[in-house]
């Protein structure tokens, strides 16, 4: 069917010069280091990050969990905001494998402030939880994919080093940010411990996240690695794909937020629908529903029958999120569809 899919970056796919590099790629065993694809990606993300080591991995979410238990021990708490994607989708990984608390924090568009961080600091007692780790997510996905400012982020690093506490960034859409901000990745993870960007969203690859850190962090983060599931063996078949997408995708990464701004511009106009164009940051577009019959699901399931497929957040809420499958006609396209679905909910 010929679907345009703007529930999330993650429905990208590789592209035919993506597919041909990884079928063409050298290979070798990941553990023992012999696999030249997936060292030179390592490296590439290391250099990209300001990191002396990096560690592929499958997913994000492992990056986040590896980094988490790498991190903290039982008992730990981590300060987080309370969208963050450690707290609402990561099956309760912090606590189910690493034994930590999530303390969390409020804020607008996903993001808090350093003065947020010292108010959730613990006293040292034998009474409460040790405060060991504070994770930033950039970019905010449940905060509409809102950039964290650098100087947020500087005062926010200046807090917790005060109060003696680890920074992890968890960086999902952090090359987004960057390409947005004109702010290198780079700078952005400088105050972190840990950072990670993830493959397998914008910048359109199959599979696969990149931990980046110091030596000692990414020799206690392969442990870990071992004992979740070990080496992906002869994995620079699909590391092949995120050097072709770090050298090609980065870039193109505006061609997505232009394309964001431009779907929530078209539907912007629909009566049941409210949108602040403005807090459009990168690549993700909420859209809140004010419905007369029914809630988002049964819009979003007309939606997809139509031939568009967006999320449905809550009863009230939709997502858009655009991406290297989604062109400027195929947004156009998709406001039209979306617009006439709506339409039929009046």
């Amino acid at each position: 069917m010929n679907m345009i899919n703007l529930y999330s970056d993650t429905q990208s796919t590789p592209t035919p010069a993506m597919r041909q590099a990884m079928a063409q790629a050298q290979v070798g065993d990941e553990q023992a280091g012999l696999d030249p694809t997936v060292d030179a990606l390592c490296e590439k993300v290391a250099a990209l990050l300001g990191k002396s080591r990096a560690l592929f991995l499958p997913s994000g979410t492992m990056c986040n969990a590896i980094a988490i238990l790498v991190h903290c021990r039982p008992g730990d708490e981590i300060i987080a905001h309370e969208t963050s994607h450690i707290i609402n989708y990561e099956g309760g990984g912090p606590a189910a494998l690493a034994g930590a608390l999530i303390r969390p924090l409020t804020g607008e568009r996903g993001q808090f402030a350093a003065d947020d961080v010292r108010g959730a600091v613990r006293p040292k007692s034998r009474y409460h939880p040790t405060s060991r780790l504070v994770c930033v997510e950039q970019t905010a996905n449940l905060g509409g994919g809102s950039i964290w400012p650098l100087a947020r982020i500087e005062e926010v690093a200046q807090a917790a080093r005060e109060a003696g506490l680890i920074l992890h960034m968890d960086g999902a859409r952090l090359m987004n940010a960057a390409v947005a901000s004109e702010v290198s990745a780079a700078e952005f993870a400088k105050p972190f411990d840990s950072v990670w960007i993830d493959l397998s969203k914008g910048l359109g690859c199959p599979i696969g996240g990149v931990l980046a850190g110091d030596d000692a962090f990414i020799e206690a983060a392969w442990q870990w690695k071992q004992r979740l599931g070990g080496a992906m063996r002869q994995a620079g078949i699909i590391a092949a794909a995120g050097v072709y997408a770090l050298d090609h995708h980065v870039g193109r990464l505006r061609e997505d937020h232009a394309n964001a701004r431009l779907f929530a511009e078209l539907v912007s106009v629909h009566p049941s629908l409210e949108i602040a164009p403005d807090d459009i940051d990168t690549n993700i577009v909420f859209l809140d529903y004010r419905p007369a019959k029914s809630g988002t699901e049964a819009v979003a399931a007309r939606a997809l029958a139509n031939g568009l497929r967006i999320g449905a957040t809550n009863a009230s809420r939709f997502r858009a999120v655009t991406h290297i499958d989604v062109g400027e006609a195929e947004v156009r396209a998709a406001a039209e569809i979306f617009r006439d679905t709506l339409d039929a909910f009046v």
